[in-house]
């Protein structure tokens, strides 16, 4: 087990259609596993790479196992220098649900929109939305708190810069090798902590998780060195299923993300997806995402086109009832 999104797409492989799954493994070469030793010192050449390519200097770059084990770092430290036993953290739903159900197993107390808070959240690109806020948007989320947490898993599908480039002192910023380059094996996420952070973090991450296996490092810095290869395979595989979409429905149209919520108003996001099933069609119930009248849907396939039509037939009530 993991956490519940994660165990309904596990939950289901029989399914024909898969809509639920955001990442590109299977749509895309996997990544290249390196054959005899590798170079132990991996970890530090990557935190290097990795550091220029954000943006940041590389101490401020912690290494990790995934993008939510990466939010768990960052709350957990940040709830001990909150000043108080149950933190409050503000968050916007429908919302990536590692971000605030680890929040709540910490301690904090959810706040929902703009209400008072020592930390906020949010994903960017959002998940499940697809939608990328402006820099503007972020500081306004961020205001009369304390520090803002800025998970970036999908940032690579858009070519946006990392917030954390600019080096402001109380947003934080994660992500993860697992989506855009199809690594979910390899198990390579990171966080990057404010100015004047990085030391304490650093500290704090060392007592709380391991050191990445030099494997991983060494498979994260080849995905590194192919990134313009990678990048148009991706863009390939999306842009022709956006284009599907657009086609379908073009309301659920936007920026070159992998991810869109399809509201259905008072409709039951839970019941559409249990009647998709009975049609072989996997998506995500928006309960997941604190959202409940809607479902998430993934442009990561190659047979997203086909994967479409059939979600329409069952939405529509001519399958699945």
């Amino acid at each position: 087990m993991r956490f519940p999104l994660s165990d309904w797409i596990d939950a289901h492989p029989e399914c024909r259609h898969n809509l639920a799954s955001s990442g590109m493994r299977g749509a895309i070469p996997p990544p290249r596993w390196p054959r005899g030793e590798v170079d132990p010192a991996g970890a530090s050449e990557l935190q290097r790479r990795l550091a220029a390519r954000l943006g940041v200097a590389p101490r401020r770059l912690v290494l990790g196992h995934g993008a939510s084990e990466a939010n768990g770092w960052v709350l957990g430290f940040l709830a001990r220098r909150a000043g108080r036993s149950h933190p409050r953290l503000r968050v916007r739903l429908p919302e990536y649900p590692p971000l605030f159900d680890t929040g709540r197993a910490l301690g904090y107390v959810l706040r929902h929109g703009p209400a008072p808070a020592e930390v906020a959240v949010v994903s960017r690109p959002r998940n499940p939305e697809g939608d990328l806020w402006s820099e503007s948007a972020l500081a306004d989320w961020a205001e009369g708190t304390g520090a803002l947490l800025v998970d970036e898993t999908f940032r690579e599908f858009v070519e946006a810069p990392s917030v954390a480039r600019r080096g402001s002192p109380r947003v934080w910023a994660t992500g993860s090798f697992t989506k855009f380059y199809g690594a979910d094996d390899v198990r390579v996420g990171f966080a990057v902590a404010p100015p004047g952070m990085e030391v304490p973090f650093a500290r704090y991450v060392g007592l709380v998780a391991d050191e990445l296996s030099p494997v991983s490092a060494a498979v994260a810095l080849d995905l590194l060195e192919r990134h313009d290869a990678v990048r148009r395979r991706v863009r390939a595989v999306v842009d022709r299923n956006l284009a599907a979409l657009l086609r379908r429905s073009p309301a659920l149209g936007g920026a070159g993300t992998p991810l869109r919520f399809d509201r259905l108003g008072r409709r039951s996001g839970t019941a559409l997806a249990r009647r998709c099933l009975r049609a072989s069609v996997l998506v995500c119930p928006g309960r997941f995402f604190g959202e409940p009248a809607g479902v998430r849907l993934c442009l990561t396939r190659r047979d997203f086109p086909a994967a479409l039509d059939a979600y329409w037939r069952v939405r529509d009530g001519r399958e699945g009832a």
